[in-house]
């Protein structure tokens, strides 16, 4: 993904990362002129040869920062692949980033002569087999799908000359790591190779040292950046009203228009789903035991706005690359600070501002303070919503219920309601429009504090 020129100050273009003509074109067409950080940073070195170990999130242009490079070194080095060879290959951890990947292979290299393919699990191999037949100039894979097919015979990697572990984070705690070392063993050392990953914990630095030869450094640090684009808040709830509390925030606020949900397990995103599509709430869900034509099907629902909500694991959303979504919402917030910041980060994408809504109980405290942690702030309370637990909140910093602030805050919510059904089973509460959006209930100055979550 590249970042539109308007939200770029450094004036410096495609043109002088001395990308060729037929690649500058191809970019243009897609309106983008200037490069963004991580491009500027990584091309330079690319185009030279170098290894090269960085360190992005996905949003920030990385695809491009390797796909460039890689389709103006193919260009201009026409060596043959040879029957069910390999010249570039690019390692994932999900079917779906391969796909996006390919996509962009596409666009970027539409004014080339590039023959490329993709292939990942869950489908049938057919059609993937006779694509690799007569080799392919760039091969987009994930690990377990591409050792099937190199073990029977049907590719070979002895023509390798570039190779991309990207995500290399997750592909290690998809337990790939295995795989990797069996693929790059197969592929000649003389390669050029890079490595990308949204973090660098110790286990990616000893990756690194194992397959990079005197790799440059690059880093962009889109945590801050990104933290700082997106309103975060948390909103404590009993874990029996997290669902009630999700359908109001859906029902409430036409705002939240295109919605990126987060459960915990592939069971829980199903359930969330299907209690979402009863309600009329248009919602798609995606995980690792959908077929692949079935996820991809979702994914273009909810990319072309057919699909108001996607209900989504943390596995499945990996590389997930959607303009305009507007909320995400945690509805269980995840056991790794790092997968917070993955979460979130599908909002405020192409310098567009988001807001991030996790929905707390009483069982994901050290979540909580794990997530603030890495973050490097307290998330925001937004208190004024119809199920607000306080002595969730209230324990959440260590401290005992304050049951006098409790009583005075229910009072005044009782005074302060404009009160409607909320629908759902044999469960119905009444509360306030005016409080959910957080404004006052009469003309009269409002001595809370103002909060919208919308």
């Amino acid at each position: 993904m590249l970042v539109n020129a308007s939200v770029q100050s450094a004036q410096i273009s495609f043109e002088t990362l001395n990308l060729i003509n037929p690649i500058c074109r191809a970019v243009h067409e897609e309106k983008y002129t200037l490069p963004t950080p991580i491009q500027k940073k990584a091309i330079p070195h690319l185009v030279q040869g170098r290894d090269l170990l960085g360190c992005a999130q996905t949003g920030t242009g990385k695809t491009a920062a390797f796909a460039l490079p890689i389709l103006q070194w193919l260009e201009q080095n026409s060596e043959v692949a040879g029957p069910k060879g390999v010249r570039t290959l690019i390692l994932v951890p999900t079917r779906e980033l391969a796909a996006q990947i390919s996509e962009s292979f596409r666009i970027y290299g539409r004014y080339l002569k590039i023959k490329q393919a993709v292939v990942y699990g869950g489908v049938r191999p057919t059609l993937q087999i006779r694509a690799l037949s007569r080799g392919v100039d760039i091969l987009v894979a994930t690990p377990g799908r591409l050792l099937d097919l190199f073990n029977q015979r049907q590719l070979r990697l002895d023509k390798v000359g570039v190779l991309v572990l990207d995500e290399a984070d997750r592909m290690l705690d998809m337990g790939f790591l295995p795989d990797i070392k069996k693929i790059c063993s197969a592929i000649p050392s003389n390669r050029q190779t890079m490595l990308f990953s949204a973090t660098l914990p110790s286990e990616i630095v000893r990756l690194s040292k194992n397959f990079l030869n005197d790799p440059v450094k690059v880093s962009v640090n889109p945590p801050s950046s990104t933290v700082d684009k997106i309103e975060q808040k948390v909103l404590f709830v009993d874990r029996g009203n997290k669902f009630a509390l999700l359908e109001s925030i859906l029902e409430e606020d036409k705002n939240f228009q295109r919605v990126l949900v987060f459960a915990r397990t592939k069971h829980g995103a199903n359930r969330i789903a299907k209690k979402l599509s009863k309600l009329k709430i248009s919602t798609e869900a995606i995980h690792g035991n959908k077929s692949q034509p079935a996820r991809l099907q979702a994914l273009e629902k909810f990319r072309s706005g057919k699909v108001r909500v996607l209900v989504a694991t943390d596995i499945a959303s990996r590389g997930l690359d959607v303009n305009g979504i507007t909320h995400v919402i945690n509805y269980e917030l995840p056991k790794e600070a790092e997968s917070y910041v993955h979460r979130i980060g599908r909002t405020a994408r192409a310098g567009a501002e988001g807001i991030a809504i996790s929905l707390c109980d009483a069982g994901e405290k050290s979540y909580l303070r794990t997530i603030e942690r890495e973050i490097d702030r307290p998330l925001n309370v937004d208190q004024y919503h119809p199920f607000h637990s306080q002595s969730i909140a209230s324990r959440s910093n260590g401290k005992k219920p304050d049951v006098g602030n409790f009583i005075k805050s229910e009072r005044r919510r009782v005074r302060n309601e404009s009160t409607f059904r909320l629908r759902g089973g044999s469960k119905n509460a009444s509360f306030s429009r005016k409080r959910l959006a957080g404004k006052p209930v009469s003309g009269k100055k409002n001595n809370i504090r103002k909060t919208r979550i919308s």
